[in-house]
């Protein structure tokens, strides 16, 4: 059985201690991926701003060596809390599309909710991690990076009645 396990800043703890807990006897990955949207702007600007002739002083350079050096060094740190042998996956591109790439053929995908972390429902999961579970090609295990807030956090219903129910066809 492989297991993917989504390292993202912020909530690459609870992704690893899940895959701790709920996935003892797997095969693990630890997936990072760095979206080029940052260093691709910093080239974009160099290049049209600051003319094309200075070599060796484009900062898209060293916004990805900087990337580079953060995702190992997240990488590093997953794996020694993790304890145990994984394979490490780094990837750059579009986050939600090489995270569902990369869950292509494994048993289990776990992330972590990275939105309105104080209150249950849908603001609870940003962006890219919507389009993942959305469109995981495996099943996914979701968690919390933090004590899950109260049925209390539950938003409130919407006015008027609920709409009349349809059966299937």
């Amino acid at each position: 059985m492989t297991v993917i396990i989504w390292i993202t800043e912020g909530t690459w703890q609870a992704t690893v201690d899940a895959a701790r807990e709920h996935a003892p006897a797997a095969d693990l990955a630890l997936l990072h991926v760095t979206s080029g949207d940052v260093s691709e702007a910093a080239h974009g600007a160099f290049a049209g701003l600051l003319g094309r002739d200075r070599p060796g002083r484009d900062p898209g350079s060293q916004v990805e060596a900087l990337s580079r050096a953060a995702a190992t060094a997240l990488l590093d740190e997953a794996a020694r809390r993790l304890a145990r042998p994984a394979t490490r996956l780094e990837r750059r591109g579009r986050v939600e599309r090489e995270v569902v790439r990369a869950a292509d053929g494994a048993e289990l995908l776990i992330c972590a909710r990275d939105g309105d972390r104080a209150h249950l429902g849908p603001r609870s999961l940003g962006p890219a991690t919507r389009f993942v579970i959305d469109h995981a090609p495996c099943p996914v295990l979701l968690v919390w990076p933090e004590q899950a807030p109260g049925a209390d956090s539950l938003p409130p219903p919407p006015p008027g009645p609920p709409p009349p129910h349809r059966p299937r066809p």
